[in-house]
């Protein structure tokens, strides 16, 4: 098989945005998975989005990647997440099918110029004077390549368990990847382990649906693409059901059989995302969990109880799921489990998401120590489009937590590492009132479009909804009215004799966008997915403007690198600590140097002022 410019290890969700960013940039690719048909495979819950998860759909839609289009193709149920709260903590959430989301992903890869899979496993990297230069698969077959993204998943040396019960496995029925764990330590990086877990699956069949709280999507669906129109597939209702004591009680009597809790697991597991069995430990006071019944899809009967993920035996599983409301009767299709898997260090990367030690090679997904398809999308079009530059011989994309929660995340990651499945929330964004799911296209398709990896579609839609903001501000600002004026329509301002415009009207907590239409009827002519958007960016605009001083300041510590070789004993009035951590972790620029634990204001001093000179000798001689 000839070479290629970039290969992706991996058809999961990180492998395959990889994959169509890098075919995306023009370079020859290959993507290599154990099976054509697993492409796109959902492992654990059928659903994409959620608060903060949703804001990295939205940001690989923008940045013209796969997920987004999918989902909107698969989804069966559409909910927009804290509706209730600000613009800036929703999150677009969808259940889906299954089925139609591998079909919706194989076909997306399918078509792309550029872009060929291979159906098989690679046993070993090839490389060459210390750089990336290929991959060896199983067969021995051999493949050329200037860079390689793996974005393994759950898949090295992972192992299920469930109960006393144990076996080597990537996900259920699918083997593990062995070699390469092995061939990773041999280039001396550091891996650790991470377990997850899922739930049993239910045959819907046997549940009593008519004594559940039935959950409805929403009657207007938020969709994740820019690029949709509307819903594809039919929608369904979930369904709620819950604990009750009995059911913690056959769990508390049964917990040295689970393998979490009878030392047979040792590996960290997502806080945020518990089992039951931790749930029904750790909040031992409360008498009831609520779990959703989801659909997994509109042809089959398989039901997954969200909120149930176990590692106890089957007879357990069983006996806990029929003492809860409408699961008497019910029958397991499949029994839930729990998985350790290696992941490698992500201290040991840069901001491109490359190995700081190793030229070429990139790593994206649960293999960095992440949880979670949307995390994984996310890290894959970052990797895949930085490998991709390097083939072209072009400079690495880095992305700033100013501009992106995929900076956020690959911040998180790259400086301080992981102690257990990394997860993106909203929390973890200072500037989250900037970094919103409904301006992402604004933040980074122009980036797209500049990179080359937007399709003509993508720009010319994005042009396109810039326009009508640009024409829909302009008439909110022409829009004016006296304070005098205001108050006769029932708007409280105060009456200092300056005029106010729409736009200003609706920066107030209490105007909604209903009672600026009726002051101004000619705001109607504004289409009402423009005229919401801008409605939040008048509520946001006063605290946008405070937090753009501090944004600027971050992007110019950003901007001021810090090299690889720089040498920290070189500073005086540094301290052992300090310059023994600094030189282990490397930060690549002073805003990373800040985050490193007990840096100091001092330190951050010294280390810039020794930057500027290095700055100055060399613009010098």
């Amino acid at each position: 098989m000839n070479g290629f410019d970039v290969i992706v290890v991996g058809g999961g969700h990180a492998g395959a945005e990889a994959a169509a960013a890098s075919a995306r940039l023009g370079v020859s690719t290959a993507l290599v998975t154990h099976s054509f048909a697993t492409i796109g495979a959902m492992s654990c819950n059928p659903a994409i989005g959620g608060l903060g998860k949703g804001h990295l759909v939205r940001e690989v839609d923008a940045l013209d990647g796969l997920m987004a289009r999918v989902a909107d193709q698969a989804g069966i149920q559409f909910r927009l997440l804290n509706r209730r709260k600000g613009p800036a903590v929703r999150g677009p959430r969808a259940q889906m099918d299954r089925k139609l989301y591998k079909r919706a992903m194989q076909s997306a890869l399918s078509g792309l110029p550029n872009l060929i899979i291979v159906e098989s496993e690679v046993d070993d990297l090839i490389v060459k004077s210390g750089v990336v230069a290929g991959v060896a698969l199983r067969d021995g077959l051999q493949i050329d390549a200037r860079a390689v993204v793996l974005t393994t998943g759950t898949f090295l040396r992972g192992i299920i368990h469930r109960g006393d019960e144990s076996f080597p496995a990537g996900r259920i029925g699918e083997a593990p990847v062995l070699g390469l764990s092995k061939r990773l330590e041999d280039l001396d990086l550091t891996l650790g382990r991470l377990k997850t877990g899922t739930p049993a699956r239910l045959d819907g069949r046997t549940i009593d649906f008519s004594v559940l709280e039935r959950q409805p999507g929403d009657e207007t669906p938020e969709l994740f693409s820019r690029l949709s129109a509307s819903v594809s597939a039919q929608q369904v209702v979930c369904y709620i059901t819950r604990t009750l004591p009995q059911t913690h009680e056959i769990i508390e009597e049964n917990l040295s059989r689970s393998a979490m809790y009878s030392g047979r697991i040792e590996s960290r597991g997502p806080r945020y995302c518990p089992s039951i069995e931790d749930k029904i430990v750790r909040f031992a006071d409360r008498e009831t969990h609520q779990v959703f019944l989801e659909p997994e899809g509109l042809d089959v009967s398989t039901i997954y109880p969200n909120g149930l993920s176990t590692s106890l035996p089957a007879d357990v599983q069983l006996a806990f799921l029929r003492t809860m409301p409408g699961l008497s009767e019910v029958e397991i299709e499949q029994p839930g489990y729990a998985i350790e898997y290696d992941h490698v260090d992500p201290r040991q990367l840069d901001h491109s998401l490359a190995l700081r030690h190793i030229p070429g090679l990139y790593l994206a997904g649960q293999i960095n120590g992440t949880t979670g398809y949307e995390e994984a999308a996310a890290q894959g079009i970052v990797g895949g489009i930085n490998a991709a530059r390097l083939a072209l011989g072009e400079a690495p994309v880095h992305f700033s937590r100013t501009q992106s929660y995929l900076g956020v995340m690959i911040d998180d990651l790259v400086q301080r590492g992981v102690t257990e499945p990394y997860r993106m929330f909203t929390s973890r964004a200072e500037f989250r009132l900037h970094l919103r799911v409904d301006n992402a296209d604004q933040r980074l398709t122009p980036l797209a479009v500049d990179l080359g990896l937007a399709s003509n579609e993508r720009r010319v839609a994005f042009e396109q909804r810039q326009e009508n903001l640009a024409n829909g501000r302009n008439l909110l600002d022409d829009a004016q009215i006296t304070p005098s004026a205001a108050l006769a329509q029932g708007f409280e301002l105060n009456q200092d004799g300056k005029r106010r415009s729409a736009f200003d009207l609706l920066s107030y907590p209490n105007v909604q966008t209903g009672d600026v239409l009726a002051l101004f009827p000619q705001l109607s002519e504004v289409a009402p997915e423009i005229l919401e958007q801008l409605t939040v960016d008048a509520k946001y605009s006063v605290y946008l403007d405070r937090q753009h001083s501090d944004m600027e300041a971050v992007r110019r510590d950003e901007k001021r690198v810090i090299p690889d070789e720089f040498d920290y004993a070189q500073l005086s009035g540094l301290s052992g600590e300090l310059t023994e951590k600094l030189s282990r972790l490397k930060p690549q620029s002073l805003a990373h140097a800040a985050k490193i634990e007990g840096i100091t204001p001092a330190a951050l001093v010294l280390i810039g002022s020794a930057l500027r000179r290095r700055e100055k000798q060399r613009a010098s001689g």
